[in-house]
């Protein structure tokens, strides 16, 4: 009689356990052919910018400078296996970037962002991600007078020059909600190869999976 109920015991401690096995798997890939979509607060920095700057003695001499703006960053995309993710993102700068002290200013008005990315499970509802791409940019330089115009020859055509660029982001996210995800995340937007202004974005913000 012990023996037979030591046996039923034993039976039913195992099955669950072994009900559970496939369902901790399960969660590990629970992002395969998921869809998403997110709203990210964004910082632009603005580096390398050109600037001619008098001297005491007179004269001018050139220096590198550099501005922060910012904007809002709208993200689709669709988780296409368990490791890696293809996105899309559209968004603009809503605060120009304050350049020097001659009043010029920059802005990317509107970018379109496409990637491919790989990301890993940290476990905890953590994870974290790096995807590289390519980004349509239209911006624009505001040169309010002969002084910032002096100082920034090179921003007095249309601002980036060069509208197509490479990007790469790398992240990271944590859920928060069932599905809901904070994203906090840095990398490069564009580099312009004729102004050589180079534009890092700094992003966070939540997204949600479907």
């Amino acid at each position: 009689m012990n023996k037979v109920l030591r046996t039923s015991l034993l039976a039913a401690l195992i099955t669950p356990t072994l009900t559970a096995a496939p369902l901790a798997s399960a969660q590990e890939k629970f992002r395969e052919d998921l869809y998403y979509v997110g709203v990210l607060g964004s910082l632009f920095n603005y580096r390398s910018v050109l600037e001619r700057v008098p001297l005491e003695g007179g004269g001018r001499t050139q220096q590198y400078n550099d501005g922060w703006g910012s904007g809002v960053t709208l993200v689709a995309g669709d988780h296409i296996s368990e490791l890696f993710h293809v996105e899309l993102r559209l968004g603009g700068g809503f605060k120009e970037a304050d350049i020097g002290n001659t009043g010029a200013s920059l802005n990317v008005d509107f970018f379109a962002s496409w990637y491919i990315g790989l990301h890993y499970h940290l476990g905890e509802g953590a994870n974290i991600y790096g995807q590289f791409g390519f980004s349509y940019i239209g911006g624009d330089a505001d040169l309010p007078n002969e002084e910032a115009r002096y100082a920034f020859p090179q921003l007095q055509e249309e601002f980036p020059e060069s509208a197509f660029s490479k990007s790469w982001i790398a992240g990271l996210d944590y859920e928060v909600l069932d599905n809901v995800y904070f994203v906090l995340e840095g990398g490069n937007l564009f580099e312009d190869t004729l102004t050589e202004v180079n534009t890092f974005q700094f992003n966070s913000g939540v997204r949600y999976e479907f």
